[in-house]
């Protein structure tokens, strides 16, 4: 990760070796964490190792941890925005709606995040070895971490297991009893909480205090709650310095720029590189093209993205009947003035964007009218008109916005970015529109669907204790 050292070949080997089974009753790891934290150098060196968690592992091997690099997988490719090429394997069970309990990738995700909350709950039981005032802003970082795994877990699966602690062979019940989503947000909100009065806008690779107001926001928005709170919290982003960038290809393409909140980083040609946006490629990435652009995604774009839509989708050279992902291109486009980020697109260094400050903006507009303002609120339309105009369109026509042209704007502005299913479901919208759009497209989605079925491996494990999702 950009910006960061990296931990210790040592520590790299304990963080993969002792959290291969960590929701499973044996725990053999903690008499092995409790040496190895002795010093606060040392618990420094496990903050970043919970980074490297969210990083994953450029990897073929099931066997690793691949976390934020198969994220679009069970999220983008679940909504109306990206599809497959081949129609064909696991991945094309999220493109119609057919996914198994037993998907890999869907596995792989559910295991990454719960070992990434292993390594922020690792950090927490340790901070003993820190100075007084550094102890803090760990236990802020890592709470930081661990409420954005929960909160990628509990929209993506609902109600799941609540781990709050390493735990020891006699808490294996806890690895395997779900508890109520609701009490999942209560504990994301309490993290954040947390994060938020600890933490400042350091780092951009890592936790920062603005990240954590706007994910705390979010979460709010996500609830149905405390909208003038996340109006509160998003205008304080928004007085912290940061900017949209004025030429929308440098978002991408200028990394750790001024409209960068919290970034996964990735670096070339080494164990820090990415594969993903290879993936995203025909003939390029490990799989036959992923995350290929949706004709709807695509109309939308041509209508409403102004300058954003070359810099989103472009024509496949090869195969000139489909359509790839721009954003994060790994081997780069000399029309539209993009290098390569590596000279292997199997290694690519992109990092992957997963706060910015068009987000920010958008969602201090939705936190505007769900919290009962006006629609045309100065407020709201102030931050509206600033993603349009960026985008070289007008702010808005007749001064007012409605919920359909917010949801409209979010899709374009955050084409392709792991956004889209989570706006339509927190808009409410997410059954009527992806009904439609499965029906069109040869899909079967229904309303159990907009949850993931728990993998069947860890039900297997958990001999009966832990339950499959309706529907699965």
């Amino acid at each position: 990760m950009k910006n960061i050292k990296y931990i210790l070949v040592t520590i790299l080997t304990f963080s993969m070796f002792t959290c291969e089974d960590y929701l499973s009753p044996e725990l053999e790891s903690l008499i092995n964490a409790d040496i190895y934290y002795s010093t606060e150098d040392e618990l420094e060196k496990g903050i970043i190792n919970m980074y490297d968690g969210i990083q994953g592992v450029n990897s073929t091997s099931a066997n690793d941890y691949h976390a934020l690099q198969v994220e679009f997988y069970v999220t983008e490719m679940r909504s109306d925005n990206t599809r497959t090429k081949a129609q064909e394997g696991e991945a094309a069970q999220f493109e119609f709606y057919t996914i198994e309990p037993t998907n890999g990738i869907v596995a792989d995700y559910y295991r990454s995040f719960y070992n990434v909350i292993f390594r922020a709950n690792t950090v927490l039981a340790n901070l003993g070895v820190a100075s007084p005032e550094n102890a803090l802003a760990f236990e802020a970082e890592a709470k930081f971490v661990r409420a954005y795994a929960y909160f990628n877990l509990v929209r993506l699966f609902g109600d799941i297991p609540l781990v709050d602690r390493v735990l020891s062979a006699d808490d294996k019940d806890i690895s395997y009893t779900r508890v109520a989503t609701s009490e999942i947000y209560d504990f994301i909100i309490s993290d954040l909480q947390i994060a938020v009065s600890g933490l400042d806008n350091t780092y951009q690779t890592r936790a920062s205090k603005a990240a954590a107001q706007t994910l705390l926001a979010k979460a709010y928005m996500t609830v149905g709650s405390n909208y003038v709170e996340a109006q509160n919290l998003l205008e304080d982003v928004m007085m912290s310095g940061y900017q949209l960038e004025p030429d929308f290809k440098d978002v991408f393409f200028d990394e750790l720029n001024d409209e960068i909140i919290f970034a996964v980083g990735y670096e070339p040609d080494g164990i820090d590189s990415q594969n993903f946006s290879g993936e995203w490629l025909n003939a390029v990435g490990r799989t036959s093209g992923v995350n290929y652009t949706t004709q709807d995604s695509r109309d939308a774009l041509d209508a409403l993205g102004g300058d954003r839509t070359q810099y989103s989708y472009r024509v496949d050279l090869d195969q000139p009947t489909q359509f790839q992902v721009v954003k994060y291109i790994p081997d780069g486009d000399a029309s539209l003035g993009i290098d390569p980020t590596s000279v292997d697109p199997t290694a690519a260094g992109n990092d992957f964007i997963v706060i910015r400050y068009a987000d920010v903006l958008l969602l201090h507009v939705e936190a505007i009218m769900a919290g009962g303002s006006s629609t045309s609120a100065p407020a709201a339309l102030e931050s509206f008109r600033l993603v349009r105009e960026r985008a070289g369109l007008s702010g808005d026509d007749n001064g007012t916005i409605t919920k359909q042209e917010l949801l409209d704007e979010r899709r374009v502005e955050l084409a392709y970015e792991n956004q889209r299913l989570y706006d339509l479901m927190r808009f409410g919208e997410a059954q009527t529109i992806l009904s439609a759009f499965s029906s069109a497209t040869g899909g079967s989605f229904n309303a159990s669907d907009l949850l993931l079925p728990i993998p069947q491996y860890e039900i297997n494990l958990s001999q009966g204790l832990l339950t499959q999702n309706p529907g699965y």
